[in-house]
């Protein structure tokens, strides 16, 4: 777990990040439509399930921009990871429970994937939040059960949350596509709406690429 310390006076954003911190805490949210036709087809002809595929896409796009691996180390100093995980939610249909795992980030996705079934056998029988996870994470989850236009995460923390918070919905046919929600809220003091449109731009061109 590597990480930069960040000294705010020679930092190029230190002025904008210290006014959304400390004068007007915002964090962003925007949903877009994503095509997630290519990515269902891909995972489908390799046996692998859609879950951990996209968040293995998203996953990849977040670890290729530094602002979205920004954090505080624990005496308080403004950190950027080298890396940083997906805490994803594991849900139970026999209870309508939840686990949150985190399970390493690689670029191979086969890789991933694989690290993410062995996790979830792992703790199949544990629910809620896991005690000693990595604290280089970014926050997933999905809501399968609809596809909705628009969701919004508020996070009770004196707006000091710098990590990327992502969703996405049920995807729907329409023609040849498969439409499906994506959501990222994240703090206006590491990120700019270019930041953001950027992030869903570079999902959808990735996932044109398994085709």
């Amino acid at each position: 777990m590597h990480k930069q310390i960040i000294d705010l006076d020679s930092w190029d954003r230190g002025q904008l990040f210290s006014f959304y911190i400390h004068e007007m805490p915002i964090v962003m949210s925007l949903t877009v439509d994503v095509d997630a036709a290519p990515l269902v087809s891909f995972a489908k002809r390799h046996g692998l399930r859609f879950y951990p595929a996209m968040i293995w896409a998203v996953s990849k796009v977040v670890n290729a921009h530094d602002e979205f691996k920004y954090g505080w180390d624990p005496q308080g100093r403004l950190i950027r990871w080298d890396c940083v995980f997906p805490s994803y939610a594991d849900f139970h249909k026999e209870d309508q429970r939840f686990t949150k795992l985190v399970t390493p980030y690689t670029e191979d996705l086969f890789a991933f994937h694989a690290r993410f079934l062995a996790d979830k056998e792992r703790f199949a029988q544990d629910r809620g939040i896991l005690p000693g996870q990595p604290p280089n994470f970014f926050d997933v989850s999905c809501l399968p059960w609809v596809r909705y236009r628009h969701f919004d995460v508020h996070v009770f923390d004196q707006g000091r949350f710098l990590a990327p918070v992502i969703t996405w919905g049920r995807f729907e046919p329409e023609g040849s596509k498969l439409v499906l929600p994506l959501t990222m809220n994240i703090h206006h003091a590491v990120a700019d709406g270019f930041h953001l449109s950027r992030f869903f731009n570079e999902v959808q061109q990735l996932i044109y690429t398994m085709a």
